[in-house]
């Protein structure tokens, strides 16, 4: 018969695996993490599977920008080699028509003693250009209509056709700022926005530039007497300068009085190989074939080594040594080739402004003596 239990007797102690109210009550180490209605064998709550989620995303997100830019830029090269037009838009940029909303027959915004002009050098096409007159005759110039400005070209001072690079107009900052250092300086300077640009008509071409570049010489040189003519050409410019030149000399039997090359290069192709945008696709397989060949293709040459072997008009070389777009050393070429065709070597002249100076690509205008250096150019070659 069994003995009973004295209610003040000790509990028999409990079997193992076999949980009492201590066990009910109490938590192993491992259920004490898992929030309430939640397996804790499947690992992290809600948030942490959210944030999860959402790193994964991230991460498909970047590799898929990623793949994206690659491609792009994997594809581009074969773009432009399938259709040429695409770098045209990239060498002109006449697109990028800044400053934005400037109404380019009210000069006198930018400039003083300034006047607007239109000409027509085919049909369909009509290009713009501002007229700034040299200091000498501004306090006579109030008032006075464009036809006076016209007959102001005969006064002997000596007259600028500036043609610029490319992108922009000739509202932009350091254009204008080149016109009114030069004007300063005793110079009528012409302004040119060829077809294409600013509020020219027509696209833009090599042989349309050369075409609206004779047309406003031509029309120059009937007004301006015996005052000296200059075309000066700044980078995309120096190009259409010595076309312009060359087409003058061989077509029309005319010597430009004097050329003056701002940050030239040697030819469109040699530029395009060394602009900072190309840097990226130097190490790319086929570089030369599918971008640079295709300068041709798209009628783009502009062949300054070539014009300037056969140009007899004497020759400005101007380049900063930390221009950061079209490197000095292809200025320097350029004035070699040059300097070994010519038959009057002091009529071919090379100016190169220390890194110091800090005057780039764009900025040559600044130099306090330049309206000086391009007097002095022009005594030495009388």
């Amino acid at each position: 018969m069994p003995r009973r239990r004295s209610p003040d007797a000790p509990a028999a102690s409990e079997p193992p695996g076999c949980p009492g109210k201590r066990g009910i009550a109490g938590s192993s180490p491992s259920s004490a993490s898992a929030p309430m209605g939640q397996d804790a064998s499947k690992g992290g709550s809600p948030q942490q599977y959210a944030r999860g989620l959402l790193d994964w995303l991230q991460a498909s997100k970047m590799k898929t920008a990623f793949l994206n830019v690659f491609i792009l830029y994997a594809a581009l090269p074969f773009l432009i080699r399938l259709f040429p037009p695409l770098l045209q838009k990239f060498v002109y940029l006449n697109f990028w028509s800044f400053p934005f909303g400037v109404d380019f027959q009210k000069p006198e915004v930018y400039l003083n003693h300034t006047a607007n002009f239109y000409l027509t050098s085919e049909p369909g096409i009509t290009f713009g250009f501002w007229h700034a007159l040299p200091d000498n005759r501004r306090k006579e110039a109030e008032g006075k209509e464009p036809s006076w400005y016209e007959e102001a070209l005969a006064d002997d001072n000596p007259i600028i056709v500036y043609l610029h690079g490319n992108g922009g107009t000739r509202a932009t900052s350091h254009r204008v700022l080149f016109t009114k250092v030069m004007s300063d300086g005793g110079f009528h300077v012409l302004a040119v926005d060829y077809r294409g640009y600013a509020d020219s008509t027509g696209q833009p071409s090599e042989d349309g530039f050369t075409t609206d570049v004779l047309c406003v010489y031509k029309w120059v040189k009937a007004r301006s007497g015996n005052s000296t003519v200059i075309l000066w050409g700044h980078s995309l410019g120096t190009g259409i300068a010595t076309n312009t030149a060359r087409h003058l000399q061989e077509k029309d039997g005319l010597t430009v009085d004097a050329i003056v090359l701002e940050a030239p290069y040697t030819n469109i192709r040699d530029a395009a190989a060394h602009i900072p945008i190309t840097k990226i696709y130097r190490k790319f397989p086929g570089f030369e074939s599918l971008i640079l060949d295709t300068m041709a293709r798209a009628d783009m040459y502009f062949l300054n080594d070539k014009n300037v072997q056969v140009l007899s008009s004497p020759l400005l070389i101007l380049h900063s040594e930390d221009d950061g777009v079209v490197p000095a050393h292809l200025g320097r070429k350029l004035y070699e080739i040059a300097q070994a065709a010519s038959a009057r070597k002091e009529h071919v002249q090379f100016m190169a402004f220390p890194a110091s100076m800090g005057l780039g690509h764009e900025h040559i205008a600044t130099h306090p003596d330049l309206p000086l250096i391009l007097k002095k150019f022009l005594e030495s070659i009388k």
